[in-house]
């Protein structure tokens, strides 16, 4: 095999790894790779002893996460509960209200994306918690394929020295 051969050989090699599902994701930046719409596929929020508690009250938590390429981002994850006797969302009873507030999780604002440090942070303007409304949050993301991972180190629900624990699944581009 002569230089020419070995050299359009590396490329092929070279080519074959690019269209590899991991091998791509590990060359685009953190923004690159959130940029899109997340379903949830679970939330955990586990206490500093070790225990799980429950994240919403309700069943069957649905999620949906947008990161826009301008730095805005949405987030929603509600549970199923009951529906309302009265069928007036504002006739609620104070047990029925009490389960709406207790089983959504809802805010949106901006983030900022930290390359260097592989990190990014939401920055909360409003949330259906108030105790968030102009906060931030940090995170340190982990691709895994199309799964999005990361931990909300001292969680308030999870209590001290307790963590939530999110993984999102991409929803395909419609494109």
């Amino acid at each position: 095999m002569n230089r020419r051969d070995i050299s359009s050989l590396s490329g092929i090699v070279a080519l074959g790894f690019s269209l590899l599902p991991g091998y791509a994701v590990a060359q685009q930046t953190i923004k690159e790779q959130l940029i899109g719409a997340w379903t949830l596929v679970s939330w955990e929020l586990v206490r500093g002893d070790g225990s799980k508690v429950a994240p919403l009250v309700g069943t069957d938590p649905k999620g949906l996460m947008i990161f826009l390429s301008d730095g805005r981002f949405s987030q929603q994850i509600i549970s199923e509960r009951p529906k309302f006797a009265s069928n007036d969302r504002l006739a609620g009873t104070p047990g029925e209200n009490k389960a709406v507030a207790q089983g959504i999780l809802s805010v949106f604002g901006g983030y900022s994306i930290d390359e260097a440090n592989k990190t990014f942070t939401f920055h909360n303007e409003i949330s259906s918690y108030p105790n968030q409304n102009r906060t931030n949050g940090k995170r340190t993301p982990t691709f895994v394929g199309d799964e999005l991972r990361y931990t909300n180190p001292g969680a308030p629900a999870a209590g001290p020295g307790g963590n939530g624990y999110f993984v999102w699944k991409r929803v395909p581009s419609l494109n």
